[in-house]
């Protein structure tokens, strides 16, 4: 009995003997698969694409998406810009700009007209209403008003109040001024020593010194002075040329 237990127990421990053999020869087998794998620098493992190239080629553009849309500096420059728009000098300066242009003054205004008026030129009357005093330096007309006869040097021109009042012609705005007879009056250099007045204006839109286009607005008719209340709301015209009266409707259109 002894014996077989023996023989059985020598029969076991071969048969572990044989299979860890076994086993050990498989693992020597991998592990020189394996070294002849890198020794032919092939990895086992499955090889990815470098991605690093794919994500510079997407972010560059987006990078200059932003460039083009504006950055933090552009917005707050943007910003700045706007602040000082709005600001107080700025818009006085917007206005003291709006007020040059509108009166016309400056250098280029003076060079872009011509003030070259002669006794071959002709003028646009300065309202288009009915003569009911015609100049007479020779000899003396009746002025209702005054209920008497005098000189007159210049006409008077029939018109409704408030109707606007244009230049006779291109000219500089030599002087305004005014006095009890005509009221508010312009004078009006046109060159060569010929001057245009024209009285009895309101609301003035000109100044000293502007040069101003033939049809431009001086003004409007005013409310007749007392030396005109009878003879109702009109327009002084008078021409002179060289300081001495003559007759404007010699010169009219």
């Amino acid at each position: 009995m002894k014996d077989k237990v023996s023989q059985l127990f020598k029969d076991k421990v071969f048969l572990v003997l044989l299979v860890l053999g076994l086993l050990t020869i498989v693992a020597a087998a991998g592990v020189i698969t394996v070294q002849r794998g890198n020794g032919a620098g092939e990895s086992p493992y499955l090889q990815v694409p470098d991605q690093s190239g794919m994500i510079v080629e997407e972010t560059a553009p987006q990078k200059t998406q932003g460039a083009v849309a504006g950055n933090s500096n552009a917005a707050k420059n943007l910003e700045e810009e706007m602040q000082v728009a709005d600001s107080p000098k700025a818009t006085a300066k917007q206005e003291d700009q709006t007020q040059a242009v509108k009166a016309g003054t400056g250098k280029n205004a003076a060079q872009s007209l011509t003030l070259n008026f002669s006794d071959a030129s002709r003028m646009t009357w300065p309202v288009r209403g009915n003569v009911i005093l015609d100049y007479n330096m020779e000899s003396t007309i009746y002025f209702p008003t005054l209920d008497q006869y005098k000189c007159n040097p210049g006409i008077v021109i029939q018109e409704d109040v408030s109707t606007p009042v244009v230049a006779p012609a291109n000219a500089k705005v030599e002087k305004i001024s005014s006095n009890e007879e005509i009221g508010n009056y312009v004078i009006l250099n046109m060159g060569n020593e010929y001057k245009a007045i024209c009285g009895q204006l309101k609301e003035l839109q000109v100044v000293e010194n502007e040069y101003i286009k033939e049809g431009q607005v001086l003004g409007y008719v005013a409310e007749p002075t007392k030396y005109y209340s009878v003879e109702g709301a009109n327009v002084f015209f008078e021409l002179t040329h060289k300081d001495k009266s003559i007759d404007p409707l010699d010169y009219m259109e």
